[in-house]
Order: structure tokens, then sequence, then C-alpha cells
């Protein structure tokens, strides 16, 4: 690991594994919040030792069509809400499925491959999209819907390898202006043997070119099961493009943004994953001791405590890994020319929190810290560039970031580090940063100076007005924990319980109150993006990356977050819940539905 301090201070000579955790030291023993009798497993049973930076990085190929004559039986469009108005002319076709897949070359991960390379009965036993995970990336066009059909060839409940999750999926497409029968939401869920159609019409909100998204991803969502089944393996990306941010860095259109496209525009998602002796994901998190009987503190707003018996082993605060993986491969190397690159970094969970870094290692001189260049956040433009020496990733939250490594020689190494550092429950940050920085992935400057058509342009996207006048109703939604559970105002979700009835078209203020002190909520509601208003009281800058339009609220101890929001263009259920799926599944997640006007609650 690379020591902040002594970097800052008298610099570096190397690079490399100097910035690669060891077992021991990969989440500190300081801040430790669980009884003397209680240790999590990344400590007691760490992830066997994996050389930094040895596995190239897996880059996913893009999702490719299917003739819909091949579907069997063929799409109903009775089952799907604007399907005449939207018809798709590309179809896709996902096969779920359980398969081994190798995070790093080295025993007991890999045989010298990663991924799905080299013999087929080594490796770990993982759940992915069409044979890989995270799936293949989607490239759709706005005013293009297209139609997807997600086949379950998952094992039988308990006949799966990656035995900690459920082989019951719901695949939601976050955050898209999508109905709620093709959304993936908790309670629509098809089993081993099953399939769900998704029709994605792929038109921004309120038809309104100001709502337009870039960069979505894909995942399970299944009742009470989306963060083993999100661990194991599914998640994708969907990006979207349209005539501005049109995929081609050589577009003559003069509204066209030209950023890095093709080889040059490489999604990233991390996931930190725990792996037995045999390179097996693991998902249990404590280490039980049959004579526990201290309390645990997790900080709830009422002072109260939990007692764990000494069958206790399953974590309801969060869930840590010591491995970092980027695109599901342990601490990657990318090799990279000297030009501009667009990275999408995406949060995937469960529930580590990140604050991101460059730490530039140029072959001579001393190594430094340099600043991204951020395009967007949560898949949605900001209205300018901003330059920013960090980036704050809570999980679901996404942004878009140039780097142009024009800038750096040839031999020079660039790292991607995390400096955050999380409580070892899972529950949220531990208040401090480490005083050692995590090395995430490397990339590897290659080359002379190559030409470079793209480009960063000054603006990017207006924002949507903000019209108070249009607010039908305000609500209240308070984040607590109560009995070993995670609730909203008190409650546990319950998928038959309505909790708000919000008239199609209307605008409402929501309030989101964190009662705790020691954790922390990264929210998410679906299908609409939204506007913060304040934070804790305060209006948000204009050079802040929260003044953009949202769909997660980083949701702090103590914090409270005032948004305006609206519901347009379609009916249904849909969720909000937070994004530390654990939470999520235990059970912090409220059901809300758009109905006609007059039928509002």
């Amino acid at each position: 690991m690379l020591n902040r301090r002594d970097t800052l201070k008298f610099g570096l000579a190397t690079a490399g594994a100097s910035l690669a955790p060891s077992a021991s030291e990969a989440v500190p023993q300081s801040g430790l919040v669980f009884p003397d009798t209680f240790e999590p497993s990344i400590v007691t049973r760490p992830s066997p030792p994996s050389t930094p930076f040895v596995a190239p990085l897996n880059v996913m190929p893009v999702a490719q069509t299917v003739d819909p004559g091949t579907l069997d039986p063929a799409p109903d469009p009775l089952r799907h809400q604007r399907f005449d108005d939207f018809p798709p002319n590309k179809f896709y076709r996902e096969v779920i499925s359980e398969f081994r897949w190798k995070y790093h070359p080295e025993p007991p991960y890999g045989d010298g491959h990663v991924g799905r390379e080299g013999d087929p009965e080594i490796g770990t036993f993982s759940w992915g999209f069409n044979g890989i995970t995270p799936g293949e990336t989607y490239h759709a066009n706005y005013d293009e819907p297209i139609f997807l059909r997600r086949e379950n060839h998952l094992p039988d409940v308990g006949e799966a390898k990656a035995n900690f999750a459920l082989p019951s999926v719901t695949i939601h497409l976050h955050n898209a202006h999508t109905a709620s029968e093709s959304d993936g939401i908790p309670q629509d869920f098809a089993n081993p043997g099953e399939f769900w159609d998704h029709h994605y019409a792929n038109f921004p909100a309120g038809f309104d070119k100001r709502e337009i998204m870039s960069t979505l991803w894909y995942h399970d969502h299944r009742l009470d099961f989306t963060a083993t089944n999100v661990y194991a393996g599914l998640s994708g990306f969907y990006l979207l493009f349209d005539e501005r941010d049109s995929n081609n860095e050589r577009d003559t259109n003069p509204k066209a943004f030209r950023l890095p496209s093709g080889d040059f525009d490489v999604p990233l998602i991390l996931h930190d994953v725990q792996f037995d002796e045999n390179g097996q994901v693991v998902w249990d998190f404590f280490n039980p001791s049959p004579t526990a009987t201290d309390p645990h503190d997790v900080g709830n707003s009422g002072g109260a405590t939990n007692n764990f018996g000494p069958d206790f082993g399953y974590t309801t605060n969060g869930m840590i890994g010591d491995k970092f993986t980027v695109n599901r491969t342990i601490q990657p190397y990318f090799d990279v020319k000297r030009r501009k690159y667009r990275f999408r970094i995406l949060n995937g969970g469960p529930s580590r929190l990140y604050t991101l870094h460059l730490e530039v290692h140029p072959k001579r001189g001393k190594p430094y810290y340099d600043d991204f260049t951020i395009l967007s956040t949560d898949g949605n433009f900001l209205p300018v560039p901003l330059v920013k020496e960090s980036l704050s990733l809570w999980v679901a939250q996404r942004h878009d970031v140039i780097i142009d490594f024009s800038k750096y020689k040839s031999g020079d190494m660039v790292y991607l580090v995390n400096s955050l550092e999380m409580r070892q429950d899972g529950a949220g940050p531990s208040g401090r940063q480490l005083e050692e920085d995590d090395g995430i992935m490397q990339f590897r400057v290659r080359g002379r100076k190559v030409r470079d058509p793209s480009r960063v342009p000054r603006r990017l996207r207006k924002l949507p007005k903000v019209d108070m006048s249009e607010v039908r109703r305000e609500r209240l939604f308070v984040f607590d924990y109560d009995n070993g559970l995670w609730t909203v105002n008190g409650r546990l979700m319950d998928p038959n319980r309505i909790d708000a009835k919000i008239e199609q078209g209307s605008a409402e203020v929501w309030t989101f109150r964190n009662a705790g002190n020691a954790w922390a909520h990264p929210v998410h509601t679906h299908f609409e993006e939204f506007r913060i208003l304040e934070v804790n009281g305060r209006p948000i800058a204009e050079d802040d990356v929260l003044n953009s339009r949202k769909d997660v609220v980083s949701l702090g101890p103590n914090d409270e977050v005032v948004f305006f929001g609206r519901w347009r263009d379609f009916l249904g259920k849909h969720v909000m819940h937070c994004h530390n799926v654990v939470h999520e599944d235990h059970a912090m997640m409220i059901r809300w539905d758009i109905v006609p006007v007059g039928e509002g609650d």
C-alpha cells in the first residue's frame, strides 16, 4: 500500500507491489465495532494472497442482437405498457447461469488465465449472463426501443455451487425510465426454468432532452436476496447514446460532444469480494464465538444494542470483502495509449464506499496525485465538466471521468486508489481516511503520443427547471435501525403494502433523514432522476457534483437531504431503498406506486 503522508512529504521510488494490501493489512483493526468475541471473517479467514497488477483488465464485449423469430414464445405486446408506441427494433437474449470464472491467474483462483479462459474445471463458481461476469455491455440509442428476454438457467435451490445466493432472479435496469413490468422490481422474479421479458422504450422522462442519461447498469434485485445475487456476479453495464453523446469521437455533427469512444470508452465496475482457501467466493462475515454475550453497538438513534447469540453468523449491517476487483478481476492492470480515455466508474457494492484518487508514479521522479475530469454523476451529465482531486463513490453511484494520459510519459504508472476507511461491519464509513491508500487498479502508459480526435467539451447538458409550483405534496422518510433490521419510517418492506401513491405527472418534494449516528445509506429511488435542493439545510453550490440530476442520495450519519422529483409517462409499482444491499435485504425498502390523477394519497 501507499502511505499518503509519506508520499506527499518524501515521494516514492517504487511502484507496483508497494500498493498491494497484504492479507493482514487489507482492513485495519482500528475502529473495530464488533464485541471482543466477534471478528469479521476477512480478519480471521482472509482471502488467499494474490499478486497485484499481473492480471489484465477484463473489458466486457458489446451485446449482440438476435433474430426475434428465435424467441419462443414470441414477445407479447399486451404484457407491456406503451409497447405499440415504442415498438422495439432490436432484440436481445440473455441466459443467466452458473459457471467458473477466474478472478486472478494465480492459484487457487486460476491456472494462468483470467475470466473464462483456460481449464473450465478451474476457477470460482460464479453467476452471470451468457457465460460471463459482468454481463455484456449494452449499447443503446435514444429513440431506439429494444426488447430483452432473460432466461433463468441457474441450478435449482440447493444445487448451486454459489450456495450463498438464491437462484431466483429479477434484473433491474438502474435507473432507466422504464415501465414497472420491465423494471426488474424485487417482487417480479423468475425461478429456474422461467424467463422474464423487458421492454426498454429508451426515451427521456417527459420527452425532455435535458433528462437524457448516459451510463446505466443492470443488476439482480430479488426480494431479500439482492446482496447475495449481485455478489455472485449478476451485474453489467447499459450505455445510452444520442446525437450529442454519440459514441463517435470523430462525429462531424457540431452538437456532438466527441468524447473518447470505441476502445477508449471503458466501463469499470468495482466489487470487493472475499474468497476461501480454495478461491471460492464466500458470503459469511462473522466468526461466531460459542460464548458471545456482549452487546453489539450499531449506533442507532435509540441507543439500543443487539445481543448476538452463539449461533449468530450472518450480517445485517454490510458485507466487506478484502479483495478489490474491477470487472471481476482482482487488482487488474490496463495498458493505455498516450491520449484521452473515458472511464465509466461504478460502485457495484455490496456495501463498501470509496473515495477514489489518481496516484501517478513517473518512470523518473517522485509520485504525485492528479485530478479527474468529471463528466457525470449517476449516469447524468453535469452542466459543465468539473476538475476534482477525488471521487466519492457510494454503492450504485457512477461517475464518467476523463483521464488524459498524453500528459504522462511512456513507462509511467497511474493507480486508481481508495482512501476511505470503512467500519469493519460494513454499515458505513469509520470517519477516518486510510493512512495507506488501497490500490484498486493500475494503468500502464505505453508508447509515443498518438493522434487523438476526442475532446472535452466546455459545456455538457443543461439541467431541467425546478418549478416548485408543480409540487403536489411533500414526504418525509426516516431511515433507522430497529430490533436488528433496517427500517423506513419505522416499517419493514412489505411488497403488498403501498407506502406512497403518487399521481402521474405530478411533482413532489421528498426529505430523507438518517436517524443513525454511525451508519451510511446510499438511498436509491427508481424510475426518474431528481434534483437535490439542500443537504443539512444548505443549498447546493454550482461547482458541486450534486448540482446535477441524481438517482442515489449519499445519506451519511445524521444527514438530511431534500430533493425535487417528478413521476411521468407510465403507471405502476416501483421501490425506493438503501443501496447498501445488505440493508435493503433486511429490509430498508418501500413500495411506491404511480397512480392516475385523482387517486393519489
